[in-house]
Parts: C-alpha cells; sequence; structure tokens
C-alpha cells in the first residue's frame, strides 16, 4: 500500500483539547486520485500535513510504502522527496531572485549535479506549461497571480514525487487559471501516473478529477466512494451543508419534476447529451 494511516488521532492544545482527527483509519493505492472535502475544521489539511511528516500524531500511524514515518529513525527529507505537498496559496512561498533559482531551490538541496537540476527544472516547467526560456530570468514577483501558482507547483514537481497534494490550489484564481490548473492536474494523473490527493470546496473539480471523493466532518470520515456513489448520497451532503457539483444538482432538480435523467454525470457535455436525449424520448419527431 503507497499510503496507510491506522488508528491516527491528532489533538491540539493538550490543556484546552481540540481533537483535529479522530480515530482514521484509511488506505490510498497507487494512482488514485482523491478528492478531499469537508467544511473549514473539518480535519482535512491536518490530515495531509501527517503524510509528509510535518506534524505527528497524538496517537496512530503514518505508513508511507509500509514505512512507519511516526517513529524518530525515519529520514523525513526522503519522505518529502516522495510526497509534494503545495499549500493554499503557494506563491506566498516564492522568495527566489528568478524563476529558475525558485524551482531549482529543492532539487539543489538535494545536492543534485548542476545539469540535473537544470533538467528538473525546464522539465517541471513544462509541465506547467511555462516556456523555460522565456521565464527562466524572470522575477517570480512580476508573473501574474496564475503564473506564480504554477512557479510554485513547479517547484514541488521538479522533486519528482512520487504523490502531490494540493490544499485548495485553485482558490483566488480566475477561471482561466482555474482551466489551466486542471488540465494540468489531468494531465500529471491520467499521463503520468501520478498519485493525487486534492482538497477543494469545489465539488466541480472534485467530479471532474478524482477517481476517489472522501467526506471529512469534526474529524472523521464520514463518506468514502466514487465520485458517482458519494454525490448520489445528496441528503447526506445537504446534512453536511455540503454542495453538489453544480451540473449534478440541476440534473437532481429536472429528475424530481419527472425527467428520466441520470444524475451521475459532471461533464457539461455528458448532461446536455443526457438532457437532450430524454427531451426527444417525451417528444418523438
Amino acid at each position: 500500500m503507497l499510503i496507510s494511516l491506522k488508528n491516527i488521532t491528532h489533538i491540539y492544545q493538550q490543556d484546552k483539547p481540540v481533537v483535529a482527527l479522530d480515530n482514521i483509519n484509511l488506505d490510498i493505492k497507487k494512482k488514485e486520485f482523491i478528492g478531499l472535502v469537508g467544511h473549514t475544521g473539518s480535519g482535512k489539511s491536518t490530515l495531509v500535513q501527517l503524510l509528509n511528516g510535518l506534524i505527528k500524531p497524538t496517537r496512530g500511524q503514518v505508513e508511507i510504502e509500509n514505512v512507519d514515518i511516526t517513529t524518530g529513525e525515519v529520514n523525513l527529507k526522503k519522505i518529502r522527496q516522495k510526497i509534494g505537498l503545495v499549500f493554499q496559496y503557494p506563491e506566498h512561498q516564492l522568495f527566489e531572485e528568478t524563476v529558475y533559482e525558485d524551482v531549482a531551490f529543492g532539487p539543489r538541496n538535494l545536492n543534485l549535479a548542476p545539469e540535473e537540476i537544470r533538467k528538473r527544472v525546464k522539465d517541471s516547467l513544462g509541465l506547467v506549461e511555462m516556456d523555460f526560456s522565456k521565464f527562466k530570468d524572470r522575477s517570480p514577483f512580476n508573473l501574474s497571480g496564475g503564473q506564480q501558482r504554477r512557479v510554485a507547483i513547479a517547484g514541488v514537481l521538479a522533486m519528482n514525487p512520487q504523490v502531490l497534494i494540493l490544499d485548495e490550489p485553485s482558490a483566488g484564481l480566475d477561471p482561466r487559471g482555474r482551466d489551466q490548473l486542471i488540465n494540468l492536474l489531468y494531465h500529471l494523473h491520467h499521463e503520468l501516473e501520478m498519485t493525487i490527493i486534492l482538497i477543494s470546496h469545489r465539488m466541480e473539480e472534485i467530479a471532474r478529477l478524482a477517481t476517489r471523493v472522501i467526506v471529512m466532518d469534526h474529524g472523521k470520515l464520514v463518506l468514502n466512494g466514487t465520485p458517482a456513489e458519494v454525490f448520489a448520497q445528496r441528503e447526506k451532503l445537504q446534512q453536511l451543508a455540503l454542495d453538489l457539483p453544480q451540473i449534478t444538482e440541476i440534473l437532481y432538480r429536472l429528475k424530481k419534476k419527472g425527467f428520466n435523467v441520470r444524475t451521475d454525470i459532471f461533464s457539461i457535455s455528458g448532461a446536455a447529451r443526457e438532457i437532450l436525449n430524454e427531451i426527444r424520448r417525451k417528444n418523438p419527431c
């Protein structure tokens, strides 16, 4: 198993305990795309910070490829090469004078040869659709918000992680920036077969990208399944004050009005075909 969480509990403020994670058990396989959703305070960010050793659980084990990373003997530097974490608003982490130096920071700390560092910077910028020769010498602080975010993601990709974790990566981006990000994540998962864990409150992103959706509430895993399985539990999601993808909500409302349409469709084109087919069934020529 790539990642295993066993009986994980995490408590902040031992004097006035706040239970952030409550007896979590979770396995994540290679090549999965996990969509992690839940309201603020549900435990999502705490959960992903456990995965590369940024924090240690109060109780339980975190295993990466059968190695318990909660023990003192583990080399966390190597774990963080495997598990790349992109924080919310990652552009706030940019600090070097040029794009090249910022993306090269991680590989340089691995003591790689200069030619290998250059290759990793060029390749990772290419993955985020930024031309190496055009951007390498530019200041990251003179780029657009969307470009800064892609540089920050490139810096994580330059470490060649097995797992990429992103915490609300589309927050604050305009529609074009969000589309570019979604296309990047789709490419990383489908073409490069990278394991991805995405925290997002945008259900459309989750429905479009994820192979499995995990819903958290008050530190617990409350739903866990395919997008179709999870979004079929409309009442449960409403109780948790979580939205359905907009397309799914439209299909549910049409079904309530008597249209015999599927509600497990998550693309606009697919929903349009389903609605048109139902209209034709109701009104044959």
